[in-house]
């Protein structure tokens, strides 16, 4: 089977070596100059053009191929040239990374024009007359709050009251007679709203009041004000999902753009409107009472109560006479990070504000002719996998991945170095870095003991996988992403197959590696060993408060 995890729980990786020979059929040489050295030597390009057949042998220019655990996520191949230079320095696995600086533009030119500063209405008049691109970059990248507050009135039209303090935006009337913000810019705003140094009162009134990205129901919420934690449940309507799905967002009196201002009671909270909203939408299938359901306003259940109902749901589906369930999956995500190039592209799927989705999955729908077909569900293709693993090998393939991962060996050989995948455990999950990374800092984090999907984690469990998503995500931020995607690959709530299970991909987007015509075939390229990129997350989740 094409998986790197063997029958027998370790790690199978295949090796290639340059060996290739290549015929000449260039008729003409075209030799020319390149420059010079320091001392007039002159550089040219004769070695381009080769007279002979190229005979290509070096044995220590090793590729590692590694299949990813699951066939469907392809392939990674590691380059001993330069996974061995990391290896040397590990630091160097990230050295186009760079951490934020203040940027200030209007500091920049005042060093230039010495004699004249900028002012606030010059530099207006340099705004506008500034090529779009620039505008762009500018509002991506300042940090300078004069300036980002400028570009924001030119993205859009505000309310100030009398001490010029925005109170709210200008709406206009569409051609329906609906009222929207007037927006002049919507991509400029889109960044300016993503910026964490546009002062907290236009952030506000841009993007985080209630009701002015739209007239999306809070339907959910958490708020512990003695630890400074508020979350609002969204149900987002207008969705590629016909079926509705929702987001927990951030709160607009608790603002949150990077990962490390999350608290643990952050974390929890988005995630207990998660689990709220999943075993609840269980119950009512399931036509089991849900506290306080008789009443038109229903407050938050609590963490007991959560239990209570989810005990109930798994007592009715192992009974003789359970209903069938029409929704018997789940789906949940995490775009944390925002970019725009200069260019117009934009970079991440994020908007303002930390935020979690999540959505119910149908078993079936129907087709143009009335007859039901399966959906689709990520975890599904987990589903077939596992099936197929024990039917081939007798063996349950999660006992023999983690069995790998306890026992892993290093790519390279090389017994000096470290060789543990593992980042973070506790008694109920583990956090590690998988022998094949789909993305080259991706990260995974798994259950120790039987859970498929989040119905079968009881509370421990669920504080478990609360922590260490919050750990995962820190670690990667601590380390240089500032764009990550999570997703969760989970089981169908009424499958019976005990082979699976819950399982976290956290996959961060490198600046040099966009998804191209190698990723595009799902092959992965890495220039580094799997074993040294855990050993930095190991030294980032030690040397910090985040698992405390």
């Amino acid at each position: 089977m094409k998986t790197c995890v063997s029958f027998t729980g370790e790690f199978i990786v295949g090796i290639h070596k340059s060996h290739f020979t290549v015929n000449n059929f260039r008729e003409n040489n075209y030799i020319s100059s390149l420059g010079l050295l320091p001392n007039g030597t002159d550089v040219n390009n004769k070695i381009n053009f080769p007279d002979k057949i190229i005979k290509e042998y070096k044995s220590d220019n090793i590729i590692y191929e590694v299949a990813n655990p699951f066939p469907f996520r392809g392939v990674t191949y590691i380059h001993s040239k330069w996974a061995d230079k990391n290896a040397k320095n590990p630091e160097k696995i990230c050295p186009y990374v760079k951490k934020s600086k203040s940027l200030s533009f209007t500091d920049n030119l005042n060093k230039f024009f010495k004699e004249e500063k900028i002012t606030k209405k010059n530099f207006k008049k340099i705004l506008k007359i500034m090529p779009r691109p620039l505008l762009i970059a500018l509002a991506d990248t300042s940090s300078d709050t004069h300036e980002l507050l400028e570009l924001a009135k030119i993205s859009c039209s505000f309310v100030f009251d009398k001490n010029e303090t925005p109170i709210g935006l200008c709406f206009i009337k569409d051609e329906s007679n609906n009222y929207l913000p007037d927006i002049k810019d919507h991509t400029l705003f889109e960044i300016l709203a993503n910026n964490r140094y546009l002062p907290d009162k236009y952030k506000e009134v841009m993007v985080l009041r209630p009701g002015i990205q739209g007239t999306s129901e809070i339907l959910g919420e958490w708020k512990q004000p003695n630890k400074k934690s508020h979350i609002f449940e969204y149900l987002r309507e207008n969705s590629y999902i016909p079926w509705g799905h929702f987001a927990a967002n951030t709160a607009n009196d608790t603002v949150r753009y990077r990962v490390k201002e999350l608290s643990i009671y952050d974390m929890k909270g988005m995630r207990h409107l998660y689990y709220q909203r999943i075993y609840t939408e269980l119950a009512k299938q399931l036509d089991i009472l849900i506290p306080g359901a008789d009443k038109e306003s229903i407050k938050s259940l609590s963490e007991n109560q959560l239990e209570d109902i989810r005990l109930k749901i798994i007592k009715k589906l192992l009974s003789d006479n359970k209903p069938e369930l029409k929704f018997n999956g789940s789906l949940w995500g995490w775009n944390f990070g925002f970019g725009y190039a200069q260019s117009g592209y934009r970079l991440n799927a994020s908007h303002q504000q930390i935020h979690q989705q999540y959505a119910m999955i149908p078993k079936t729908i129907k087709n143009s002719n009335n007859q039901n077909i399966s959906t689709y569900a990520s975890g599904d293709m987990i589903a077939d996998f596992v099936k197929k693993y024990r039917k081939n090998s007798g063996k349950n393939f999660f006992e023999n991945y983690l069995k790998a991962i306890k026992t892993n060996k290093r790519i390279d050989n090389n017994n000096l170095k470290e060789s543990s995948l593992i980042i973070f455990e506790d008694k109920n999950v583990i956090c590690f870095v998988p022998k094949a990374q789909t993305s080259q800092w991706e990260i995974q984090l798994i259950p120790i003991s039987k859970c498929g999907n989040i119905l079968e984690a009881d509370i421990k469990m669920r504080k478990s996988l609360d922590k260490a998503i919050l750990i995962a995500l820190q670690t990667l931020e601590a380390f240089g992403a500032e764009m990550i995607t999570s997703i969760e690959f989970s089981k169908r709530f009424d499958s019976k197959n005990t082979d699976q299970q819950l399982l976290y991909s956290f996959l961060p987007k490198i600046p040099d590696s966009p998804t191209t015509f190698s990723q595009s075939q799902l092959r992965w390229i890495t220039g580094h060993y799997p074993e040294d990129f855990a050993a930095l997350l190991r030294t980032i989740v030690s040397n910090s408060a985040i698992k405390k």
